[in-house]
């Protein structure tokens, strides 16, 4: 069955966490939680902290990042509407958010306690199966971002990464497909310095790959990403 779209307040979201699911299995769920709001550039969930809820993201655009030991900010993946996070409230066991999340823009989510959601789960054995098949294809994504550091140039990571965020968050618009992202967050997203990056987007802005405005990237041409101009 496909995804459904979410309702109360959260028009236009699917999630593949209630695919297979009825409307009314899935209205109790989401009635089973409590609708917030989070601004801009506020976290959602602190690295470390307590696992104790479950968010559905309904509005907005939110992002993971891990903070190493020597205080150093790593971006990770990017959600979107109708994405998940916080799953290791699902798990009886006490356990720790692995990662940050927090919101890129102004957000909504679906909150629910950690003992509703298991609750939730446990009346319907779905879910657990959905956030499974998700948490494998986040896993599937982290082997391929370590295969890149280990195996491939600046060049090839930081084209990947824009390819990949036209794909996640990009909005088509004329002559290409449009995504905020700044300098640093795309030096973080692809393991490469600042000044790295800044040097192949200026180069890809004048083979014309892509057109570069103040937070906001528009891949033009994707080819052209791999291709070396003086």
């Amino acid at each position: 069955m496909p995804a459904i779209g979410i309702s109360s307040g959260c028009v236009g979201a699917r999630s593949r966490f209630l695919d297979g699911l009825t409307r009314p299995e899935i209205e109790i769920i989401l009635a089973a939680g409590v609708e917030r709001r989070f601004p801009a550039n506020s976290v959602i969930t602190d690295q470390g902290d307590p696992a104790g809820y479950f968010y559905l993201l309904t509005k907005g655009r939110a992002r993971y990042s891990f903070t190493t030991q020597e205080g150093q900010k790593n971006l990770l993946y990017w959600l979107t509407p109708g994405e998940t996070f916080g799953s290791a409230a699902l798990l009886s066991k006490p356990s720790q958010y692995l990662v940050s999340t927090e919101a890129v823009r102004d957000s909504s989510v679906i909150e629910w306690h950690g003992a509703t959601i298991q609750r939730m789960a446990a009346r319907y054995p779905r879910l657990l199966e959905n956030a499974l098949l998700i948490s494998a294809d986040y896993l599937s994504w982290y082997v391929a971002t370590h295969a890149a550091l280990t195996g491939q140039t600046a060049r090839q990571r930081l084209a990947h990464i824009l390819i990949c965020l036209s794909e996640v968050i990009g909005q088509r618009v004329h002559g290409g497909v449009e995504f905020d992202v700044t300098n640093e967050e795309l030096a973080s997203a692809a393991n490469i310095t600042l000044f790295t990056a800044s040097r192949l987007l200026s180069e890809w802005q004048r083979n014309r790959a892509i057109v570069k405005h103040r937070g906001k990237v528009v891949l033009r041409a994707s080819e052209r990403l791999f291709l070396h101009v003086v």
